[in-house]
């Protein structure tokens, strides 16, 4: 028989923390184990090969068996729900990377649930009717956006649209790899693939620029319902040869000359269904004949239809520069990458470090991006194109996030305590901020669980975030915060502090002369300088340089550094800001609220601000 590849990679949503030792399990359709596989410190697994179907079946729109062989993935680790992924397609000479996101449990909670995916046969095998409704060019719909933006993420949901079902919030590229790969064959000739893949591009586009479900009052941008829209299923693997094209063209779509909008391009099978747009196996046929992508749309849409690109790509840290950056480039746009890559690097220690000036891509730059892309399933090619760029950034926003957990939010002082208030949309103040940053947080575990805006006002967006927590959880989904909303928001925040394991915030650490190989981690606040820093934990600038790698004195808030100390002192020096409790303390520094009481005699828990501490070390 002939053999395809599998990749199992586990992680927590975005991608934001690789989980490692996490037990997965590989069985056939009768559910006799194949493989016993342990994730790595990227979370992934080593690639297995598989026994499937000769690629000629799944390129023959005449063959109606299956044209593959179908695999079972059951993966668990200490601390989290198990995942069960049923009926995955292996298809001949392809890998595909299955990704295996793990939530928390909740609390002190040991027998959690387990999340269930069944991937199944790909769209266009289907039989039935496919002829969603949309707006055709040669009219424009009343409602349009001024301009076509990529929306990353977008919001899938998963059902009809009527339907009680949860939303989903993925990157654009990835959403584009998932569609793909859950309507097509991936053993397609690459002009097939590519024409299929604008067409699912510019189907998404153009739902979202007419805005036809927002329009509507729903709270989401497409469904993956294949009667309504294109099909999705989340959780799914991705096929490499899919990846590679998204990657390249995800930001290009199809419209009319002398026109804006993205082309209404609707699609079926074009064998067991017919419609009015593209024969998803008719471009099959017409690649084997030697027609290119666009000149395969032509056939199906108006011959006036070409390729644009789109650089309006909404909730991102920063815009693409438009030009790849290679060794040699220098200046702002490096630096950023360089940011991205140093803070990324402590979630996924398996990046080097890069060792060359600020905002100068020499040989360390290159072999960090290197490994960055060869873990994200890019072509590891050295090169930040655009595809590279909109990874890094949209990683980076999850990581930075996700850090949270440890440091950023000790600012706010959630302490341990649900606040007492009740809050609805409308409500205002501090109790908002804090409901807006537990949601923000659990929502980089929770994948169905969207993140919002910490500003203070329970508006529309935060109240469709407290009702997928609630659906989630099992609680009355009435979009209210009382106690029992409260009480389960700090129990999943408390199950992700006790299971998630914190990244290493200095991966391969030099401590460098004069530092006694002992320092502790601490995140930078407005106003810190290394002048500051050392002068407040007795240590030198030079010393916080060495030990951290710093070439420049420029801090950046969020930024995480380890602080040298002498091993033969068992306490550091620490001034109380606003915020600051004991309980934030012992957790940010690694001791107990006992220890420090006890190194500093005090009677209570109160603290002021300015107050000097000795914490122990």
């Amino acid at each position: 028989m002939a053999i395809g590849y599998l990749t199992m990679q586990a992680r927590t949503a975005h991608d934001a923390l690789p989980l490692s030792g996490v037990q997965v399990t590989v069985l056939d359709d009768e559910q006799n184990r194949i493989y016993e596989l342990t994730t790595d410190e990227n979370g992934e697994t080593r690639r297995v090969s598989l026994e499937t179907m000769d690629k000629s079946y799944s390129q023959n729109e005449n063959f109606t068996g299956t044209p593959y062989v179908a695999y079972n993935v059951y993966a668990q680790a200490e601390g989290f729900e198990s995942v069960y992924v049923a009926d995955i397609p292996i298809f001949d000479g392809e890998s595909a990377s299955l990704p295996l996101v793990l939530v928390p449990m909740q609390g002190q909670e040991r027998n959690g649930m387990q999340t269930e995916i069944t991937v199944g046969a790909p769209a266009v095998s289907m039989e039935g009717t496919r002829e969603p409704e949309g707006f055709f060019q040669g009219g424009e719909s009343e409602q349009v956006l001024r301009q076509v933006v990529i929306p990353n993420p977008i919001t899938v949901h998963l059902g009809t649209p009527e339907a009680a079902a949860s939303n989903v919030q993925v990157s654009f590229p990835d959403y584009v790899k998932n569609v793909a790969s859950s309507e097509i064959y991936p053993t397609w000739p690459e002009n097939a693939l590519r024409a299929n893949i604008y067409a699912i591009i510019t189907f998404a586009l153009n739902r979202v620029y007419t805005e036809w479900y927002r329009a509507k009052g729903y709270s989401f941008d497409i469904t993956n319902s294949t009667a309504y829209d294109q099909a999705f299923i989340y959780g799914r693997p991705i096929y490499d040869s899919i990846s590679r094209i998204v990657d390249e063209i995800f930001n290009e779509y199809v419209r009319r000359q002398g026109q804006q909008a993205p082309y209404f391009t609707s699609f079926c099978n074009g064998t067991t269904t017919t419609c009015r747009g593209m024969s998803q196996w008719g471009t099959v046929t017409l690649a084997g004949q030697g027609y290119t992508p666009i000149r395969i749309l032509r056939y199906y849409y108006p011959d006036d239809v070409e390729i644009v690109e789109t650089n309006a790509i909404t909730n991102m840290i920063s815009s693409y520069p438009g030009t790849p950056l290679r060794v040699g480039s220098t200046g702002l746009d490096v630096q950023t990458i360089q940011t991205y890559l140093n803070r990324i690097r402590r979630n996924y220690p398996a990046i080097p470090a890069i060792t060359d000036a600020v905002g100068t891509f020499g040989d360390s730059t290159r072999a960090a991006v290197t490994k960055f892309q060869s873990i994200f399933g890019l072509a590891a090619d050295g090169i930040v194109g655009k595809s590279t760029w909109y990874k890094l950034s949209s990683l980076y926003t999850a990581v930075t996030r996700l850090a949270e957990l440890n440091s950023e939010g000790t600012n706010l002082g959630i302490g341990t305590v649900p606040p007492a208030a009740v809050l609805r949309q409308g409500s205002r103040g501090q109790d908002v901020i804090t409901l807006q940053y537990l949601l923000d947080l659990i929502s980089e575990y929770y994948p169905g669980i969207p993140a919002v805006t910490q500003d203070g006002i329970f508006g529309a967006g935060t109240k469709q975030a407290v009702v997928a927590f609630q659906s989630r959880m099992g609680l009355a989904v009435d979009g209210i915060v009382g106690p029992a909303t409260w009480n389960a928001l700090y129990r999943t925040y408390q199950g992700i502090g006790q299971n998630v394991p914190t990244p290493n915030p200095n991966p391969n650490p030099d401590p460098g002369p004069g530092t006694g190989g002992s320092s502790f981690a601490y995140t930078v606040k407005s106003g810190d300088t290394l002048w500051l820093l050392a002068n407040r934990f007795g240590t030198t600038v030079d010393d916080i340089k060495r030990l951290n790698g710093l070439r420049s004195d420029n801090l950046q808030i969020g930024q995480v550094l380890q602080i040298p100390t002498q091993q033969s002192s068992p306490y550091f020096d620490y001034t109380v800001k606003s915020g600051d409790t004991l309980w934030l303390l012992a957790n940010r520094f690694g001791t107990t609220v006992d220890d420090i009481r006890r190194l500093n005699g005090l009677t209570s828990d109160n603290l002021q601000i300015g107050q000097v501490l000795r914490i122990p070390t």
